[in-house]
């Protein structure tokens, strides 16, 4: 009997987290645990015999993780059909039962589309890779689990409907206790999505423990049979192992409750292992579940209209809305906690005409005071304007959002994200990058907060107002590359752009008349050169620099007050070209020196 059938009739039981079920039996954090299929088969089958024992009828392979994308992190992108059939061989060994389901289990790229078409990078053809795989080994159905993009999960569903139509599929998401996704849809709308594309069994798992998952389940409603793999409450790290803390007997009286809210098909997720599967399996039997009870959909995210952090500065695009012309100038936090002449330095570009002060985070991963302590610092101390850089090189996921969050509730409102450049090429090469988003998807992240979501659709309570810009490098050889990638950027949600230092006064007309259709603030970075000496150290040692031979030829030899001073014409004219084509100018302090900013700063008003 199809399993949609027996869901119909009653209660399925599935297993449990094979994952975290090899940690706890000593397989290291940092093991890729699809590779056990090959290198611990006893391990891998026992896991499988133990679950059967327990009482679980649908029995997942180890493969969530075993597709291109995830097993190049560890060289074996090349092995994926290799894994995944010797995978389907250990679980139908372990099975040889006629009433065990087997499920192919496949958990999504890790890949949002746009990185994803960066990298070149072919979603459907990796979900095919597997698929195939997972389908030629026989399995009995795919278990699609832990997606957080719904849109990622109807492509893999269509790429198994073509491959094989009469094979089911459990269609399984992950997402708030609140019932979003990260876009900010609620499941109801995605399962509606996923009921047309063809699924006959929906489901959610992961992130939230029982106690979570029932009170998710309470704000949906779905006429599908209904899947439900909780986690095991949060877990602590222990000797490198998961240790979470869900007794078996608490597990199986809230999968009594799971059951009574719709739940059809219910197994467990990280940390939920054979004593808690043998515990629900005893206590749910022959129960019968009560009546479904009454249901409500999770609130509509709350509107620009609605309640709002008080981010009352007035933002560069109010300015230039009224007409006038904005001058952003780059002041670099100090390296050192020495703080009078920066603080000087900024009150002094303020004072000769700019508009906000721009500070980067750590850039060139060289280590640096915090920018976001520093911007608060002009902000409340001399109300200078701040807009900060954040790179998604230093902090993660968690650190980048509460980072944010600080920064509405300090009435901060102009932030640029970067990806950042890699901390083995900075002043602390033994630092480790992050990097768990790129620089659009944090555009995408902040856009949301700004609808009053979180990353995982999390309502906030009230909305931010970040003005959200982004970077350009017109200083290459194919222009038409960095206008695509600034067409994502844009699509993302940014709504200024600033560009690397343009030393081409042809080049600030170029990137004019490529970037008119676009309709935003695009602000051409200056930089006044000091010596001939830095020229040539910035255009062949610093990446997206690029200085033409004639300003090269120009400064060449020059020094002390002779260079500063060619290179500050040079830099006039740049401004001036780029003020009569955009709506303001970003000039870069050099190491400090902001006498030569100042002067800018003062000519570039003048010019507007």
């Amino acid at each position: 009997m199809r399993l949609s059938e027996e869901l119909q009739q009653g209660l399925v039981f599935g297993d449990g987290a094979m994952g975290t079920e090899l940690m706890s039996r000593g397989a290291p954090l940092e093991e890729c645990l699809e590779r056990l299929t090959l290198d611990q088969p006893d391990l891998v089958a026992g896991i499988h015999r133990d679950y059967i024992a327990a009482g679980a009828r649908v029995i997942e392979t180890n493969t969530f993780g075993a597709n291109a994308v995830r097993l190049s992190r560890f060289g074996l992108e090349t092995r994926v059909a290799e894994i995944n059939q010797a995978a389907v061989t250990l679980a139908k060994q372990a099975a040889n039962r006629a009433d065990i389901h087997l499920a192919g289990s496949v958990g999504p790229t890790g890949l949002p589309a746009d990185e994803a078409a960066e990298r070149n990078i072919d979603r459907a053809a990796v979900y095919r890779e597997q698929l195939t795989s997972l389908l030629d080994a026989g399995v009995d159905l795919i278990q699609f689990e832990t997606f957080l993009d719904v849109e990622e999960l109807a492509l893999a569903f269509r790429i198994k409907q073509e491959l094989a139509p009469d094979i089911e599929a459990i269609c399984s998401l992950a997402c708030s206790t609140e019932g979003r996704l990260s876009s900010g849809q609620n499941l109801g709308e995605a399962f509606d999505l996923l009921k047309q594309a063809g699924a006959g069994i929906v489901g959610v798992n992961c992130i939230n423990g029982p106690s979570a998952m029932v009170g998710l389940l309470r704000r949906i409603s779905v006429d599908l049979p209904l899947a439900a793999f909780p986690n095991a409450g949060y877990p602590r790290i222990s000797q490198g192992r998961y240790v979470y803390p869900c007794a078996p007997e608490y597990f199986a009286a809230q999968a009594r409750e799971l059951a009574d809210l719709g739940a059809r098909l219910l197994g467990g997720c990280c940390g939920i292992g054979p004593e808690q599967i043998k515990a629900m399996v005893e206590a749910l039997q022959s129960y019968q579940p009560n009546p479904r009870v009454q249901v409500r959909q999770p609130a509509q995210p709350s509107s620009q209209d609605d309640i709002v952090v008080q981010q009352d500065e007035e933002s560069i695009l109010d300015r230039i809305a009224a007409g006038k012309k904005v001058i952003v100038t780059e002041l670099d936090p100090p390296k050192t906690l020495s703080l009078d002449k920066f603080f000087e330095g900024a009150k002094a570009l303020s004072e000769a005409g700019s508009d906000c002060i721009t500070l980067a985070d750590n850039s060139l991963a060289i280590l640096r005071v915090s920018n976001v302590a520093v911007g608060a610092m002009l902000k409340q101390l001399y109300g200078i304007m701040p807009l900060l850089h954040l790179s998604c090189r230093d902090r993660n996921l968690l650190g980048l959002q509460s980072t944010l969050m600080g920064l509405a509730a300090m009435g901060i409102r102009h932030v640029l994200p970067l990806t950042g450049d890699p901390a083995k090429v900075g002043d602390h090469p033994g630092a480790k990058s992050v990097y768990d988003v790129n620089s659009v998807k944090l555009m995408e992240i902040v856009a949301q907060m700004n609808q009053g979501l979180n990353y995982n659709g999390k309502d906030m309570k009230a909305n931010t107002r970040f003005v959200i810009g982004c970077t350009f490098n017109p200083n290459v050889k194919n222009i038409d590359t960095q206008i695509k990638r600034l067409e994502r950027k844009l699509a993302a949600g940014a709504q200024y752009v600033m560009t690397q230092p343009v030393f081409d006064r042809s080049l600030v007309k170029l990137v004019a008349e490529r970037t008119k259709e676009f309709n935003v603030p695009i602000f051409m970075g200056v930089w006044p050169l000091l010596n001939g000496r830095q020229s040539e150290f910035l255009h062949n040692e610093v990446p997206g620099i690029l200085i033409p031979d004639e300003i090269r030829e120009r400064m060449r030899g020059l020094e002390k007050e002779e260079g500063a001073a060619a290179g500050i014409a040079i830099a006039k004219e740049i401004a001036e070209e780029s003020m009569q084509h955009f709506p303001g100018v970003y000039l870069i302090t050099p190491f400090l020196r902001y006498d030569t900013t100042e002067e800018l700063a003062a000519f570039s008003r003048g010019l507007g």
